[in-house]
C-alpha cells in the first residue's frame, strides 16, 4: 500500500486568453492558492506550453519544472489527448475533428494523421526531458461510428479497425518505451477504447505493450453503467493514472445511457462537479490506497451547472479529503502476542 499523490488538476478546461489562465506560471499560482500540488498539462496549448521545443531541450524542460516548483507545484503529466484523438479518425468525423489539428493540415486526414503521430513522438521525448514516467492519451477511434450493430456489422469490419489501431500506436508506444514512459489511455466513450473488452482487444494487438495502460476515470465508466470498482481490479496492474472526475446517471421512462440526443444539462448521464454526483469515491480511493497506485489523483474537472472556479476550488479540498495516508502498523498490533516459530508449533500442535 501506498499514499497516493495530489492534489493535482488537468489544465485543459481552465487555459484562458484572460489572466491568470493564460499562461502556465500565472495558472500555477492560481491553483497553488487552492492548495494543488500537481498540474497535468495539456501539450496542445501553446499559452501554456511549448511542446516542440521541450522535446528538444531540456534545458527549457528545466525551466518549466523550475517556474512550477516557485509556486510548489510539478508536472504530474504531458496529455495529448487531442492529438491521440487524430491518430484514428473515422471519415464520419473528418469535419467535426478537423479543427483540433493545426491550421496547415485541415482538410487532409492523411497529413492530419501524420502531424498527429508527429506530436505524440514529440510528446514522448518531452516527458523524457521533464522526467515524466506517464502519459495520458486518447486512442482515437476508427470503429466507434459502429458501435451498435445496427445495420448489421461486416463480418471482420471491427477486427479491421483494430488491427489498424494497433499499427499505428505500436511505434508510438516504442518511442514512449525508449523514454521509459506509459500510456494511459483514458477509457472514454467516442474512442475505440471504451470498456475493458476495447482496450484487451487493443492490448492484444500491440503484443501486451508494457507502456500500453489505463487512465481511469469513473464518470466515463457509470455513464455506460460500468462496474467501476470492479474495473478497478480487473485492470488494477495497467492502471497508471486516474481523473477524479464525478458524474450523475439518472435514466427516465424517456432515456437512458444512449441521452435522447440531449445537451449535457438534460441528459440522464452527464458529468457534475465533485460530490456532486453518484461515483463512489470513498472506495474508489480506498481501492488506490488497497491497489498500491503510485501516481496521482488528477481532478479533471466537467459540470453542465457549477461555475469552474468553484469547481476547482471544490475539487481540490474533495481530493485532499478523501486521500488515505497509509497505515504502517497493523491496527491490533496493541493485542500482539509476540510468538515465535517454536511457538507457532506449539500452538499448532506439531511435534518439535
Amino acid at each position: 500500500m501506498r499514499t497516493i499523490k495530489g492534489p493535482a488538476i488537468f489544465l485543459a478546461q481552465f487555459a484562458d486568453d484572460e489572466p491568470p489562465f493564460n499562461s502556465l506560471d500565472s495558472l500555477a499560482a492560481w491553483v497553488a492558492e487552492m492548495g494543488f500540488k500537481g498540474v497535468q498539462i495539456p501539450s496542445w496549448d501553446e499559452r501554456l506550453f511549448d511542446l516542440k521545443k521541450a522535446a528538444e531541450s531540456k534545458t527549457y524542460c528545466d525551466e518549466v519544472k523550475g517556474k512550477l516548483a516557485e509556486h510548489d507545484v510539478e508536472i504530474t503529466e504531458l496529455s495529448t489527448h487531442i492529438q491521440g484523438q487524430l491518430v484514428a479518425v473515422n471519415p464520419a468525423y473528418d469535419e467535426m475533428f478537423d479543427g483540433f489539428a493545426a491550421p496547415e493540415v485541415r482538410g487532409n486526414p492523411a497529413k492530419r494523421q501524420a502531424w498527429a503521430v508527429d506530436q505524440l513522438m514529440l510528446a514522448a521525448k518531452a516527458s523524457g526531458n521533464l522526467g515524466l514516467s506517464d502519459h495520458a492519451s486518447f486512442s482515437g477511434a476508427l470503429a466507434w461510428p459502429y458501435f451498435y450493430p445496427w445495420p448489421q456489422r461486416p463480418a471482420g469490419l471491427v477486427e479491421t479497425a483494430f488491427d489498424e489501431l494497433a499499427k499505428r500506436w505500436l511505434p508510438i508506444l516504442d518511442a514512449f518505451d525508449e523514454q521509459g514512459v506509459n500510456i494511459g489511455y483514458e477509457i472514454h466513450p467516442g474512442e475505440d477504447l471504451h470498456d475493458g473488452i476495447t482496450f484487451e482487444m487493443f492490448l492484444e494487438r500491440v503484443n501486451n505493450h508494457p507502456r500500453a495502460n489505463i487512465l481511469f476515470d469513473p464518470s466515463h465508466l457509470i455513464l455506460q453503467q460500468l462496474d467501476y470498482l470492479g474495473f478497478m481490479d480487473e485492470y488494477k496492474d495497467r492502471i497508471n493514472l486516474v481523473h477524479i472526475k464525478d458524474a450523475e446517471f439518472n435514466p427516465t421512462a424517456k432515456q437512458g445511457v444512449y441521452g435522447g440526443y440531449q445537451p449535457w444539462v438534460d441528459r440522464a448521464g452527464r458529468f457534475r462537479s465533485l460530490g456532486d454526483g453518484h461515483v463512489d469515491f470513498v472506495s474508489i480511493f480506498s481501492k488506490l490506497a488497497a491497489n498500491d497506485f503510485s501516481g496521482w489523483a488528477v481532478l479533471e474537472w466537467e459540470c453542465c451547472l457549477k461555475h469552474p472556479e468553484d469547481g476547482a476550488r471544490e475539487g481540490a479540498e474533495f481530493i485532499r479529503n478523501h486521500i488515505i495516508r497509509v497505515t504502517d502498523k497493523a491496527f491490533d498490533d496493541f493485542a500482539g502476542a509476540g510468538t515465535d516459530d517454536e511457538a507457532n508449533k506449539r500452538i499448532l500442535g506439531i511435534d518439535t
